[in-house]
């Protein structure tokens, strides 16, 4: 009988794997923005130091990841910006050639694309080592510059978001418009944000500040800077922000470690 049981077990766990696999995979970030708050005994709190994971401004909109376990991202990957080895997970956004290639170096084992070539959304939930990457995606305009009117490629770009070491952090990528309810929906939690502050090119500062107000994440990562001037972006967002400016061009960051007010931290290390 037992035998009998166990042989039951066994194919039903066969059959349920395939199934499994097949499942979205699960978001911490949204989780946390959708649950409420929790208090956590003071006793129950690691007493280990969170793992940390190492940011570094590479040029334009391009930022490496490093996380605890090794792996290496670099965001809107079109190869011109490089800072040390390949990285093993490369984003990218097809908005212009300088945040994307078509022939990226065989070595990096995966490459993420923000669009798709059938004219549906890019679906991107994926694990890859320590981190789970995913994505919301975003319009973008069919040519340069604001006046362009009004015919928009939907869904043709994405918003990464990466979750590792407790942490949550979205590159907004060569965004082109406001977000709605639903794309708030969908991004769920941030820590760290890079966001485009050029002001043209991508969307006016005084749109992308409304975004990174909404947004709250500890940490704000500027991108896509040109000769944006700090201050209008500054005074856009508010003075809840703070700024902290830097010599270098990586820092590192824990969940224990996120600033106790929303950040502004300008690496000008590059």
């Amino acid at each position: 009988m037992w035998r009998l049981v166990s042989a039951a077990l066994a194919l039903f766990g066969a059959l349920l794997t395939p199934v499994l696999a097949q499942q979205p995979q699960r978001s911490e970030c949204l989780a946390m923005a959708n649950a409420p708050p929790r208090a956590v005994p003071v006793a129950f709190r690691r007493a280990a130091a969170a793992a940390e994971v190492e940011i570094t401004y590479a040029g334009h909109s391009t930022y490496f990841i490093d996380t605890p376990g090794g792996l290496r991202i670099a965001t809107d990957y079109s190869g011109a910006y490089q800072v040390g080895r390949l990285p093993d997970v490369a984003t990218m956004n097809r908005a212009h050639s300088t945040h994307y290639t078509l022939f990226p170096d065989k070595r990096i084992p995966h490459v993420l694309h923000g669009w798709s070539e059938d004219g549906k959304p890019a679906i991107v939930s994926e694990r890859i080592g320590d981190t789970f990457v995913r994505n919301v995606t975003t319009d973008i305009r069919r040519y340069f510059g604001d006046d362009a009117g009004a015919d928009m490629i939907r869904d043709g770009n994405s918003i990464f978001i990466f979750e590792v070491a407790g942490l949550c952090i979205g590159h907004l990528g060569h965004l082109h418009h406001k977000l709605d309810d639903s794309h708030f929906a969908q991004i769920g939690r941030l820590d760290i944000v890079m966001v485009p502050i050029d002001g043209t090119y991508t969307m006016s500062l005084g749109g992308v500040s409304e975004i990174t107000k909404r947004l709250r994440a500890s940490v704000v990562l500027p991108m896509h800077r040109f000769a944006t001037p700090f201050d209008e972006f500054m005074r856009g967002i508010g003075q809840q922000f703070e700024i902290d400016r830097r010599m270098e061009r990586s820092f590192r960051m824990s969940r224990d470690t996120l600033p106790t007010n929303p950040t502004v931290i300008i690496l000008d290390g590059v």
